[in-house]
């Protein structure tokens, strides 16, 4: 009798199924950064931006993978919606640029296994470190380049790291990373200080059509009085008899 045998499908976990062990302000930094950046990205259909997923990077080795709290890539569909990102399915594409928000925890990971791992496997062009609390890393923000196959340290300009892979600036401000456009000068706004613009924008331009309406309103009552006015002249001021 003839037997047939298949091989079983490799499953790919979505989750590892710990609790998340992160604070407040490091969710916070880790959300704030992903917003501004899909903010940065959102006209580039093909800049793929995501966050504390799944990324598998050999295939048939679910036990090769790495979650990283921000990344960025390029050339990659970010209108499919990914529970997991496997790079073989991307050509072969990974991470082009990876932020860890890092505390004492999570420090021998991420400048240890998770820094081989960028280096070495996924080849992540740039690589940057944050440390929201300041418990540990000084500066809190650290950045480093692949050159020649090894990380590097980014040097400041202006107190800022520069990325290549983003085109901006990235500054820590408190417990988050801005992102500072150095074409303009200027800080990118975060999500919710755009939405604060707009409200205010609405707002003043709420508040000139009110205006408008006012003075539209006032001046048609004054050329109503001056209606009336002129009719009582009229009515008021009667024409001679003409003489026979």
């Amino acid at each position: 009798m003839a037997t047939t045998s298949t091989r079983a499908e490799v499953f790919y976990p979505e989750s590892d199924g710990e609790p998340m062990g992160e604070t407040i302000d490091h969710r916070d930094a880790n959300i704030d950064l992903i917003l501004a950046l899909q903010d940065w990205f959102v006209d580039d259909p093909l800049a793929y931006v995501s966050g504390d997923d799944f990324i598998y990077y050999v295939e048939g080795q679910p036990r090769f993978v790495v979650s990283p709290d921000v990344w960025v890539t390029h050339g990659i569909d970010k209108t499919i919606r990914r529970q997991i990102y496997k790079t073989w399915l991307e050509a072969g594409k990974g991470p082009e640029l990876v932020v860890e928000v890092t505390s004492p925890s999570t420090r021998r990971v991420d400048k240890g296994k998770k820094f081989r791992i960028y280096q070495n496997d996924l080849k992540v062009r740039e690589y940057f470190l944050f440390d929201p609390l300041g418990e540990y890393l000084k500066p809190v923000l650290q950045g480093y380049r692949l050159v020649n196959g090894e990380y590097q340290r980014i040097e400041p300009v202006d107190g800022r790291l520069p990325s290549e892979v983003l085109g901006l600036h990235l500054e820590a401000e408190g417990i988050v990373v801005r992102l500072f456009n150095p074409a303009t000068g200027r800080r990118l706004l975060t999500r919710l200080e755009r939405i604060e613009h707009e409200q205010e924008a609405l707002r003043r331009e709420q508040e000139a059509l009110r205006l408008e309406q006012q003075a539209r309103r006032e001046a048609e009552s004054e050329v109503d009085r001056l209606r009336r006015e002129l009719e009582a002249l009229r009515s008021e001021v009667k024409p001679k008899p003409k003489r026979k």
